[in-house]
């Protein structure tokens, strides 16, 4: 009976170690303090109408961009242990991991970073961006988009389910390689977290790349033909497709990973005629690719800040397309790059080292161009220009490493090295976390009417930059000298610890550098009202800098028509912006996507534990919620023309309340002392109850 009801749930289960009961008490009291706030501030309702229900894809790209940076947070913390653990533990000292412990973090660190902080945040821009950049009002799937949101943070509740329930995460390496993942070597419940956490966030990517792919193929604004779309645009529809290509892939993977786990079956374990070489094969089709996925968007977005303070159009669009097609279409043939040490044979090899060499030459035509954007320009070095210049810098050195790499007789002496983890960081961190950054600063002033503080940008970018070079640069040299990845311990004769201790040091800089991106925050909600902007601070060419910052939420009043490629440039040399109100049709709030991913979180957590009752009542709770929600004819409603006509009026009247920053018109910024001075002195009010309406208006 005990078993009916709680599969294989005990005591034991429960927190007992000394980071699991920290964790669990961590995320407990961290959901008593927002649960306190709101209750103070009786915004329970306020948060479920407006944000949690709500269908904007700018407010569900805002709740990305939420959920990935606590996990960045989360998974900066794994990799700080991570090297101080390295830095420690030489010779006769073990450091304060022991090897297990050390395993899972390792493992978490890599699923954190790529799943729920770099997916979360690429998609966060593409909800926010891409409507905008079309002339779009909303997603063609408001709903699919809202599911695939929910989803995803389902993802996140059980790869953190461990703290509370379990004990243990895997200790299998970030891909879960087999037949360490297997149940014979790990009996315990972490594969099967790591499983169900991918299972459903990648469930739910995949219903967010179909509605991407079908917004931009098919509301696009009147006269926006594909060849006219923004490189952000198209970066996000090479991505998304990549996407729909390779996430169904994983997720049958991942479900023959369960089977040979919780049935018995073996198409993974050679104690039963599997082939754990399939499962390397499998994992990595996803894999590799998904590096990419993350990439390209990114890729879009510097063409467009190079142009943007280059004050030029892009050097050559069609060679930008062609580029990006060229490194979406080769790196899904690239993957087995990954283990030339398997025995495939010479020309096996020789064939995945050509085709992962010849990435490069689409991706040196995308640099060429930026580069002869930038020649003959005037160059603004703003901090979102900044980030482009140190993307340039590192995604070169990881580039350079990779086409080593690619050679296979290279591969065979550095495999499994450090050097391999050093060249991974270089285009991940370069290509798509400074990506990201260079993103929020350069959009910044869209989402929220105000830019940030530049000066604190600046401060946090070179912080950055030094960090990584202090921990990435030994890495390279530790691999060459033959140091493998997870490694927790070493013998103190091979002098590695100087190295070691200077990953660390670099760590500890790379976390200044995100302590002074919360202070840029946190200093330009302070500062709002004198880093007020207009809705064009960059001088931009395409159409999200027409709409208002922040823009309404049925983003345009009047869909606009894009002439050019360089729409919004041509709108503004056209000087033709009059306004003719219209009525506008606009998708309900709905709470499905929370019901529908509350119960696929249920199930899953009922698949890791073995309880059969939860798993019918969960996968029931989805199908009625579907059946409930197909019969919902009430799912739209109509905002009359003399209604929004008089929104925009009170918006207009609102803007010219106060001054505005006329592009690079701005006072000097509030530096790091002052900024100090003015948090502790919102602190002191706010404990005075004096504090709180002040930074609430």
């Amino acid at each position: 009976m005990k078993e009916l009801l709680i599969g294989k749930l005990t005591w034991e289960s429960l927190p007992h170690q000394w980071w699991t009961i920290a964790g669990s008490l961590s995320f407990i009291f961290l959901g008593l303090i927002v649960a306190g706030i709101l209750t103070y501030t009786k915004r329970w309702k306020w948060l479920w109408n407006e944000w949690l229900t709500s269908v904007d894809p700018k407010k569900i790209g805002i709740m990305y961009f939420i959920a990935g940076g606590g996990m960045l947070l989360r998974g900066g913390l794994d990799a700080v242990m991570l090297w101080l653990q390295q830095a420690l533990s030489s010779g006769d000292s073990h450091g304060y991991l022991n090897a297990q412990h050390f395993q899972e973090i390792f493992t978490a660190h890599g699923n954190i970073m790529v799943f729920f902080v770099a997916m979360a945040f690429i998609f966060g821009l593409i909800n926010y961006i891409v409507p905008l950049q079309i002339g779009a009002r909303d997603l063609a799937s408001p709903l699919m988009n809202t599911l695939g949101f929910w989803l995803f943070v389902g993802g996140i509740v059980m790869v953190n389910m461990f703290f509370f329930f379990g004990g243990e995460y895997a200790a299998t390496g970030w891909l879960a390689v087999q037949p360490l993942a297997g149940a014979e070597f790990s009996p315990g419940a972490g594969v099967d977290y790591w499983v169900w956490s991918l299972m459903i966030s990648g469930i739910g990517t995949t219903l967010g790349a179909i509605n991407f792919i079908m917004t931009i193929l098919k509301m696009r604004a009147p006269g926006m033909t594909l060849m006219k779309m923004p490189l952000f645009t198209w970066g996000s529809l090479y991505s998304m497709v990549m996407a729909l290509t390779i996430f169904p892939l994983l997720s049958m993977t991942l479900f023959l990973v369960y089977f040979d786990r919780a049935l018995g079956t073996h198409f993974f374990t050679t104690m039963g005629g599997g082939d754990p070489m399939l499962y390397t094969n499998l994992i990595w089709m996803w894999g590799h690719p998904e590096v990419y996925v993350l990439v390209i968007p990114a890729y879009g977005l510097f063409s467009e800040v190079v142009s943007t303070f280059s004050r030029k159009p892009i050097a050559s669009y069609t060679s930008a397309v062609v580029g990006m097609f060229g490194v979406a279409s080769l790196a899904l043939s690239v993957w087995l790059h990954h283990f030339f040490t398997m025995g495939a044979g010479a020309n096996v090899n020789a064939f995945f080292g050509v085709m992962t060499t010849f990435v490069a030459i689409p991706t040196a035509v995308l640099v060429f161009n930026w580069i002869a954007t930038m020649y003959g320009g005037r160059i603004r070095f703003e901090t979102p220009m900044l980030w482009f210049l140190g993307f340039g810098f590192v995604f070169a050195l990881g580039g350079i490493s990779g086409v080593m790499l690619a050679v296979p007789p290279v591969d065979f002496q550095l495999h499994n090295s450090l050097f391999l983890v050093a060249h991974f960081h270089s285009t991940v961190i370069g290509g798509v976390l400074f990506g990201i950054f260079c993103a929020i600063s350069y959009w910044w002033p869209k989402f929220t009417g105000f830019r940030l503080n530049e000066r604190l940008g600046r401060y946090a970018f070179w912080a950055w930059i030094i960090g990584f070079n202090l921990s990435f640069i030994p890495m390279y040299i530790l691999g060459f000298m033959g140091a493998s990845r997870r490694l927790d311990h070493y013998d103190a004769e091979t002098g590695w610890q100087p190295l070691f201790i200077l990953m660390f040091i670099g760590g500890l800089v790379i976390m200044l550098g995100v302590a002074l991106q919360l202070a840029q925050i946190i200093a330009s909600f302070i500062e709002k009202k004198r880093l007020r902007t207009n809705n064009d601070p960059w001088d931009g060419r395409s159409l999200e800098w027409a709409a208002a910052s922040p823009p309404s939420f049925y983003n345009f009043t009047t869909i606009p028509h894009a002439a050019t490629r360089d729409a919004y440039w041509a709108i503004k040399k056209s000087h033709n912006r009059k306004t003719q109100y219209e009525d506008i049709h606009m998708p309900k709030s709905t709470g499905v996507g929370i019901y529908i991913s509350l119960f696929a979180t249920l199930a899953s957590f009922a698949f890791v534990w073995h309880i059969i009752w939860l798993i019918v009542v969960s996968i029931l709770g989805i199908i009625v919620t579907f059946i409930v929600r197909a019969f919902d004819e009430n799912t739209e409603y109509t905002i009359p023309a003399a209604k929004v006509k008089k929104m925009e009026e009170a918006r207009a009247k609102k803007e010219k309340a106060g001054p505005a920053i006329e592009n690079n018109d701005y006072d000097e910024d509030m530096g790091l002392w002052e900024l100090i001075k003015v948090i502790l002195g919102f602190i002191l009010g706010l404990l005075r109850n004096r504090g709180w309406r002040r930074w609430r208006a």
